[in-house]
Formats: structure tokens, sequence, C-alpha cells
């Protein structure tokens, strides 16, 4: 579900203008985020099914993936944006990177813990999404192709509506042209971060 939240990420960019790009794709990925150093340190893990590849892990995220684990890093996020930015924009940012759990819970096999290091040993969430790779991979590129698409439009009409007659600013067509370059550049690396995903590139 790597591409799918960004391209949850490029669709809420396309309502939510005033919060930067690069905040959006950040806290869309921030458990991820998270994760890795953990990874790296042994402290959670992956366990590859069969031949791994798209979706075939086990993921052993106790502490970033548990259930009050992403809440808490939602809401320090959230805090944050709310410090740099506004209260509008922190409620974006901590709802988004909760989303990122909302996702994964839909696609991750029963490896989600409710609090973090599975403290209590509770049942582990995941409603195995990823077993059947094709649903998953459509599910996937539908979150894609909208992020897509609606950032191709939103980009589109907020330069269209600067290059008006009646408004101060006049990019002209050459801000048609950067808005018009901006969309298609979004729309293909949403689509190339699907495929590395789902080919296991890189």
């Amino acid at each position: 579900m790597f591409a799918g939240h960004f391209g949850l990420a490029a669709a809420v960019k396309a309502v939510e203008p005033k919060v930067p790009l690069w905040a959006l794709m950040v806290s869309t990925q921030l458990l991820d985020i998270a994760f890795v150093p953990l990874l790296l340190t042994g402290v959670e893990t992956l366990e590859p099914i069969g031949d791994g590849g798209y979706g075939a892990n086990i993921i052993h995220a106790d502490y970033t993936h548990s259930l009050v684990g992403a809440l808490l890093l939602s809401l320090i996020a959230g805090f944050i944006a709310w410090r740099v930015w506004d209260r509008r924009s922190a409620v974006v940012i901590g709802s988004l990177s909760f989303s990122h759990w909302l996702l994964d819970l839909v696609v991750h096999r029963s490896d989600m813990p409710i609090l973090p290091g599975n403290y209590g040993d509770f049942p582990l969430l995941g409603l195995r999404l990823w077993e059947l790779p094709a649903v998953s991979a459509a599910a996937e590129i539908v979150l894609v192709l909208c992020g897509a698409v609606l950032y191709f439009i939103a980009v589109m009409k907020r330069s269209r509506g600067q290059a008006s007659p009646s408004n101060r600013v006049n990019p002209g067509v050459s801000s048609l042209k950067q808005a018009y370059l901006a969309g298609t550049l979004m729309s293909v690396l949403l689509v190339l971060s699907f495929v590395s995903d789902y080919f296991g590139i890189g």
C-alpha cells in the first residue's frame, strides 16, 4: 500500500492547497518512516512469505503500526503542524498520518497489534486483503489514479483562476503550462511508485 498512501496525499492536496505537498507526503508515510530505524535495529522485522513480493510479508511492526502507537505518532504530527502552521493544518496532518494505519488495516495480514509491543497479547488486527493480490493491487491503483486525477484537476483549476482577467496576478499561458507539467509529473510519479511497489523495484 506504499503508493496508495501517496495517492491519498495527492487527493488531500487537491482540496487543501494551503498545506505543503511535502508535509502531506511525509505525514501519509510517517508510520513507515518511523518503522525504518526500528527495522534496521531489529526492533521491528519483516517476515517474507514464500518468495516475498507484493504484499507477501508478515510485518512485525509492533510499535509503529500498533493502534495506540499510530494514534500517538499522528497526535505528535498534528501538534507539530499546529505549531508550524495552524489548527486546520494540524487536523489535516494528524488525520492523514492516521490514515496510514487505516489503509494498512485493510491490506495487512493479522499482524497489527492494538497496544505497542503487543502488550497484553490482544488479538492482532488485519483484514488480509494482501492475500488477494489482484484485488489489493486494484484497490491501490484506484487510490493512485484518484489522487493523480484530483491533483491534476486542482492545479489546473487554480492556475486558470490566477490567469483570469479579474485577477491582479496574471501568469498567462506559461503558468498554465507549468501547472500542466506539475500535474502530469505528479501523475507519473504516483503510477511509478505503484509499479515499483508491485514489482519490488528498488
